[in-house]
């Protein structure tokens, strides 16, 4: 049996904190994992500017609540969904993602959690387990599945090269590169012919 294994963020919606960064006017909350492999410390610089601007968790989430998907992501999910379980990896965090899952039909998702202050200040961050993607991967795996995974980032990296088919969709240029024996896609209905081939 088949699981497919998806990013969200850049794969089904925009990146929260680049909409973040843009609706608040700081360009260095633009950083993501496109641009920073060690998670922790983009966490680490993400909390601390928002430590020195005194934004907490409110201000996101009133961010996240304007954010639709991607035009074109309900649509592939939902055809996806009707071939294959799908399983949303995602580093975003539970307190983030709620308004996400719905607007795309409340797909499985696992992700992380925040620890929030009585405040509303964002004090710090749980991962669900280290390495999260490519755990749940291989946890996956030793129960019998086989996995197709996407994504756009160095964090998908690991639960792509894992599975038996992965895929980079709307990736950087860098990633590409360095990565040529990943087939990439920048086009919804490309992806979803591309994993529906890895489904036979």
């Amino acid at each position: 049996m088949n699981i497919v294994c998806l990013d969200m963020e850049g794969v089904l919606v925009l990146e929260i904190w680049i909409a973040f960064a843009q609706e608040t006017g700081i360009p260095e909350l633009r950083r993501t994992t496109r641009d920073e492999p060690d998670y922790s410390k983009l966490m680490r610089y993400r909390l601390d500017i928002l430590r020195e601007r005194g934004l907490g968790l409110g201000e996101i989430q009133a961010v996240i609540a304007r954010i639709d998907p991607l035009p074109g992501a309900k649509d592939f999910l939902d055809k996806l969904r009707a071939q294959a379980q799908v399983v949303i990896l995602s580093d975003t965090f539970d307190q983030f993602a709620k308004p996400l899952m719905e607007k795309l039909g409340w797909p499985a998702l696992f992700c992380n959690t925040l620890e929030v202050g009585p405040g509303g200040e964002i004090t710090g961050w749980k991962m669900r387990c280290e390495n999260s993607k490519l755990t749940t991967v291989r946890a996956l795996q030793s129960c019998g599945f086989d996995t197709i995974a996407a994504g756009d980032s160095f964090n998908d990296l690991g639960m792509i090269q894992a599975s038996k088919a992965g895929f980079l969709f709307r990736s950087t240029a860098a990633i590409k590169a360095a990565h040529p024996e990943l087939p990439a896609f920048e086009e919804f209905d490309d992806l979803l012919h591309a994993i529906q081939g890895a489904l036979d």
